[in-house]
């Protein structure tokens, strides 16, 4: 890849800022988090734009035909990339999915067709109980120690690069039962970070994660875990607070949702006999 083409797909940009304090005015460098459209387009249909971090784009768009139920089955996925568009626009911020018996979903008022902003990935949805029918509940024996629990913020805030570098980014970490590290990425929007990770393990062809646990920086919206339940996940945690429609949905589906996640305390909102003590 030509070094314009990374630059292009770089997670930040430079910036020059004004810093002022009581030891006066000061002109700094600095390092934002970089926010752009991503327009995914499905065997040719634009079906949904998303402002998003540059970087793993493919597997963003793979993780958002997924949960939202618009491939079913991994090897549907014929082809993905970016757009080889005339314009450098097009070639940078459109991916192009190609997939072999698109779902019925595209015809049951499934599709987004609108702009998610960087904070909302379900705003739009044309039903939300569409979002509980797609779903199988979970079925996972798994079980977790709380101590290993308690570990993973400080793993997840470890591995985050670009956070230690902007501060401006949210992150999905996928985690085994003892506690490893498995995938993580990094977004402006934290939907995205799931769906970058749900794309990934698509890809290495991990899905359903019916053995791993995800863990969010931010808090626990319905968009994060209806993401991970069409992915199989058992076990949802975030730093943050859950919404009610969170907890909702994952006391129906069958799944383990903790939130405020710390290193000596959490809220064990549904599923509490996945956790050992």
């Amino acid at each position: 890849m030509a070094q314009a083409d990374i630059e292009k797909q770089a997670p930040t940009s430079p910036w020059q800022v004004t810093k002022i304090s009581s030891e006066g005015v000061v002109n700094s460098p600095d390092v934002l988090a970089r926010e752009e459209p991503l327009e995914i387009r499905l065997n040719g249909q634009s079906i949904a734009v998303t402002m998003r971090t540059p970087g793993q784009d493919e597997e963003l768009a793979a993780g958002f035909l997924w949960t939202e139920r618009l491939i079913e089955k991994p090897e549907s996925l014929i082809s993905i990339g970016h757009c080889p568009g005339k314009t450098e626009e097009e070639r940078d911020n459109i991916v192009l999915a190609y997939v072999d018996g698109v779902s019925e979903a595209l015809d049951v008022g499934w599709q987004r067709n609108f702009t998610a902003t960087s904070s909302c990935g379900i705003c739009g949805k044309a039903s939300i109980a569409a979002v509980r029918q797609a779903a199988e509940p979970i079925q996972s024996d798994i079980r977790v120690a709380a101590d290993v629990l308690h570990g993973l913020p400080k793993t997840l805030r470890e591995a985050q690069e670009t956070f230690d570098r902007t501060g401006a980014l949210h992150a999905a970490g996928l985690f085994d039962r003892e506690g490893e590290l498995i995938l993580l990425r990094e977004d402006v929007g934290r939907h995205n970070a799931v769906d970058k990770v749900v794309g990934a393990a698509l890809f290495r062809k991990m899905l359903p994660l019916e053995n791993s646990l995800v863990l969010v920086s931010g808090r626990a919206g319905f968009e994060i875990v209806q993401k991970c339940l069409l992915a199989g996940v058992p076990i949802v945690a975030a730093v943050g607070a859950p919404s009610s429609l969170a907890v909702e949905l994952a006391a129906e589906s069958g799944m383990t949702l903790i939130g405020f996640l710390r290193d000596s305390s959490m809220n064990v909102y549904t599923g509490a006999e996945r956790i050992k003590s």
